[in-house]
C-alpha cells in the first residue's frame, strides 16, 4: 500500500484527523437535527472520501476541511430533502450558512441577523441540548 495516501498505513496522521474529525462535527450536527438515516450517514461518507482526495492534493488545506464537508453535506441535502440546517433563531424557515468558505474554525451563521449561530460541529448547543 501507498504510505503517501490517507487512509492507509503510513498516511499522515494529521491528514486523517482531519478528514475523522470533520465527519464527526457534521455527524454531530445531523445528530442535533434528527437527520441521520442510513442514507444521509453514507452520503456523509462519500462527502469525507472526496474531500479526502482534495486535502491529499493540498495537506495545508488539513485545517479547513471541516467547513467544506458541512458545506458539501448542506448542498447534498438541499437536492435530497431540502434546506439544512434550518435556522433556530429566526421565526422564517431558512437554512443557515457555513462561514469562513474555506478557512478554519467554521461556523454556521445566520444570513439575516449576520451573526454565528454554533461552530459546525454544536448545533446540540445551539438548538438547546443534543437532541
Amino acid at each position: 500500500m501507498d504510505p503517501d495516501v490517507p487512509g492507509t498505513p503510513g498516511a499522515p496522521a494529521e491528514l486523517e484527523a482531519a478528514l475523522h474529525g470533520a465527519r464527526a462535527l457534521i455527524l454531530a450536527d445531523l445528530t442535533a437535527t434528527d437527520v441521520t438515516d442510513a442514507g444521509i450517514v453514507s452520503l456523509v461518507e462519500d462527502t469525507v472520501a472526496q474531500r479526502r482526495w482534495w486535502v491529499e492534493q493540498w495537506p495545508d488545506g488539513a485545517a479547513f476541511v471541516a467547513g467544506l464537508v458541512a458545506q458539501d453535506v448542506k448542498d447534498a441535502l438541499l437536492e435530497r430533502m431540502g434546506r439544512w440546517p434550518l435556522c433556530p433563531r429566526c421565526a422564517d424557515p431558512h437554512a443557515l450558512d457555513v462561514e469562513p468558505e474555506l478557512g478554519p474554525d467554521p461556523h454556521w451563521v445566520c444570513e439575516s441577523l449576520g451573526e454565528a449561530v454554533a461552530p459546525v460541529g454544536s448545533l446540540g448547543a445551539a438548538l438547546g441540548g443534543a437532541r
